[in-house]
């Protein structure tokens, strides 16, 4: 049997495990760096499978190792992330949270499946490949700096450095069956803004007795949409967006300040740095000018992503090997952001779309809503791709 249906088949015959471990992800979520208990059912199962492990990395992170022949040849990691977002699951399922408040809304319940049935394929076909698989279950992607950071800080691209890493997300967009790839530049970085206008409160009915902060945030807001506009280069994606405001006054109260909070992104890390600058003179500088102040914080977040060319056309390529040319599609820009972009500033990688969706059972939520929810037929393909991308890469 060749070795791509030899995959496959695995694929299929762990189909049922792998249904049974994301329910059981799903069921249990952990929120960002608290995955204590996720990490203790990866454990228990590469343990299960004869997998050697490392834990805890970056608190609760787990790092497996699954050695081929000539192991020293070539090292190649794959990556899943595991935590849960603060989010109440309004689905009526057999496999619903049991933590009120806490769900897999972004599908790293799924994630941390496919890379746990990927090891397993990877394990059983360990004599069919030259080199080391580095498995990393990675905690805290969705919560500043990242589980990724503090990884790569502990060494995870170390002891060898891995020729390159592949990771994978679902995507509600595409249907179950289907896989996306993008090369070069592909999601954004992600800044947050805190932003506090002070002024001087008082009676509505005598705004010239006061010094409007909510006038003075109305201007700033207008005028920051200029940095998009007017200012960022047009070849060069840039979204700024407010979410956020807090104006605690009343119909007759002008209060003393307002709080507002948004989101910077781009992708390139110069026009970056120059429009952090830009937005902080711009909105102090408003204020100032209307009699009040303006503290404007920005907390850096994750930076751009940027998959090889080289290693995602290879990738494609064993995708379609893998599910057929039809199969496969090619995707646009994204401006959401992903801390596996770390990874891609150290080492060639390749971060592709997992297809989940299904219409005709109603699966069409977006992530990040308490609705969302994934056809399960996708396990197999996470699990089995994931695996024969690797394969490939070893065996090239």
């Amino acid at each position: 049997m060749e070795l791509l249906e030899r995959v496959k088949v695995l694929a299929a015959q762990y189909e049922q495990d792998l249904v049974a471990n994301r329910r059981h992800l799903h069921a249990n979520p952990e929120l960002s760096f608290q995955e204590y208990q996720t990490a203790a059912f990866i454990q228990e199962r590469l343990k299960s499978w004869g997998i050697p492990f490392k834990a805890p990395v970056a608190g609760t992170g787990v790092v497996g190792t699954i050695e081929g022949r000539n192991p020293q040849k070539k090292v190649f990691a794959l990556r899943a992330d595991m935590d849960a977002l603060p989010i109440l699951e309004a689905n009526d399922v057999p496999y619903k949270s049991k933590n009120d408040g806490v769900m897999h809304a972004c599908g790293h319940d799924v994630h941390t499946t496919s890379l746990l049935g990927a090891a397993r394929i990877l394990n059983e076909l360990k004599d069919s490949f030259e080199g080391t698989v580095r498995l990393i279950f990675q905690p805290g992607e969705e919560l500043l700096p990242g589980g990724a950071s503090l990884m790569i800080k502990e060494g995870v691209l170390k002891n060898p450095e891995p020729a390159a890493i592949v990771g994978q997300h679902v995507m509600p967009l595409i249907p179950a069956g289907k896989v996306g790839f993008r090369e070069g530049m592909y999601m954004a970085s992600t800044d947050e803004l805190y932003v506090t206008v002070k002024g001087k409160g008082g009676h509505a009915a005598m705004p010239e007795q006061n010094i409007d902060p909510v006038l003075i945030t109305a201007h700033i807001l207008v005028a920051l949409q200029q940095i998009v506009s007017r200012v960022a280069n047009p070849k060069i994606p840039t979204v700024l967006s407010f979410g956020k405001i807090i104006a605690n006054g009343a119909t007759n109260v002008i209060p003393n300040e307002v709080k507002i909070e948004g989101t910077f992104r781009t992708m390139d890390e110069t026009w970056r740095a120059e429009a952090h600058k830009r937005m902080k003179k711009m909105a102090e500088s408003i204020a100032e000018g209307m009699g009040g102040q303006c503290d404007f914080d920005i907390q850096k977040g994750y930076p751009y992503l940027e998959n090889d060319p080289e290693l995602t056309r290879q990738a494609r390529t064993a995708a379609v090997e893998y599910l057929g040319e039809e199969n496969v599609l090619d995707l646009d820009l994204w401006m959401a952001a992903e801390d596996f972009s770390y990874y891609s500033h150290e080492v060639d990688s390749c971060f592709y779309r997992l297809g989940t969706r299904n219409e005709d059972r109603g699966i069409t939520s977006s992530v990040h809503s308490p609705t969302f929810d994934i056809d399960e037929k996708a396990l197999p393909i996470g699990a089995g791709l994931m695996a024969w991308i690797a394969l490939k890469q070893l065996n090239a």
